[in-house]
């Protein structure tokens, strides 16, 4: 008796589709290295790189990666301020922020604007690899001191209508209380004048105060500024 010959025609095992990527930073060596590290490893895909903000939209949608790595600070169009946009189009994409400041003035704007996930570029590799796999899955990762930062944001203190100052609204007020002028704002934040004015609107008429000193005033009476 002959014996038969196991079949083959069993569908094999097939790997999940590649992370793809897109790569934002405005340091050509840092854009350079994470391009090899990814291309490097398996189960990823790098489709592009942006050296700005503004870059990285119209990269964005034109390549439509599973997650965009974006750097905050970057002269030429803020990381924050893709975010925002990118949030506002719909993008599918999920940013995961990668950068080397964790101040809440970094980490606050940027999660509110829509980030999917904080970490910093001393982040080892493979902690890098499996952030970018659960942000291409919806999923928030945090690096421990980022976390510790958002935990004091939400136990700060309120303002004084109840209504809390936005995390980008506490920036402004940090600087005006240093005596920075809206011009100066503008240019340490990477945003125009009239958005200065637009977010010293809104915090006035959260503390009830009409100009700057007062803000100021009303904020350390209130513990809002330390």
């Amino acid at each position: 008796m002959t014996d038969t010959p196991a079949s083959t025609d069993h569908p094999a095992a097939t790997e999940p589709p590649a992370v793809s990527v897109l790569i934002v930073d405005d340091h050509p060596v840092v854009r350079d290295g994470l391009r090899g590290m990814f291309e490097s490893a398996p189960g990823f895909r790098v489709l592009g790189e942006a050296a700005n903000g503004v870059e990285a939209l119209e990269r964005a949608a034109a390549l439509d990666p599973d997650v965009v790595l974006m750097d905050l600070r970057m002269p030429g169009g803020s990381g924050v301020d893709a975010i925002r946009e990118l949030s506002r189009r719909g993008a599918r994409a999920k940013v995961l922020v990668l950068t080397t400041y964790d101040t809440d003035s970094d980490t606050l704007p940027a999660i509110e604007a829509g980030a999917t996930g904080y970490l910093l570029k001393d982040a080892p590799r493979e902690e890098l690899f499996t952030a970018v796999r659960a942000a291409a899955e919806g999923r928030t990762v945090l690096s421990p001191a980022v976390a510790s930062r958002l935990v004091s944001a939400v136990r700060s203190p309120r303002s004084a209508g109840g209504e809390p100052l936005s995390a980008r609204e506490r920036e402004v007020l940090g600087l005006v209380a240093r005596g920075t002028s809206n011009r100066e704002i503008a240019r340490e934040l990477f945003i125009s004048e009239a958005t200065v004015k637009t977010h010293l609107t809104h915090l006035y008429a959260k503390l009830g105060v009409r100009d700057r000193a007062a803000a100021v005033a009303r904020s350390y009476d209130r513990g809002i500024l330390g």
